[in-house]
């Protein structure tokens, strides 16, 4: 199955935006491939404003986020591969959502039936 991240980021995206607020995204610098104003980073992370009003050609596919924007005036391409996404948040209030190194949920095998499945679920009448 595909990473749920990139959908979330989107999702976390449109509330943000939704509700008059900024949205930012925390992105680990510490790998090459991707390519963000290095200026600006600190401890290997940087924090991006990524609002409409800050980039241009803003896309977030399954494996990347890219935009323009531009950092003290220098037009700038930014790519970054989305698993490097840290979180993604308010500039207004921090509220957000954070990832951890691997964001899928994977329900534990039952160590007594691994082929069996049970629901948690019950019928509420």
């Amino acid at each position: 199955m595909t990473s749920t991240r990139p959908y979330l980021i989107r999702a976390m995206i449109e509330w943000i935006l939704d509700n008059g607020m900024t949205p930012h995204l925390l992105v680990d610098t510490k790998d090459d491939s991707v390519h963000v104003p290095r200026q600006y980073e600190q401890e290997g992370k940087i924090v991006l404003n990524i609002s409409p009003t800050a980039t241009q050609n803003l896309e977030i596919s399954n494996d990347t986020v890219t935009f323009n924007a531009r950092f003290d005036g220098e037009p700038t391409s930014v790519y970054i591969p989305v698993e490097f996404v840290l979180a993604i948040y308010t500039r207004e209030n921090g509220q957000g959502m954070m990832f951890g190194e691997d964001n899928e949920i994977t329900p534990p095998p039952d160590p007594d039936n691994p082929s069996t499945k049970r629901s948690h679920l019950k019928v509420v009448k």
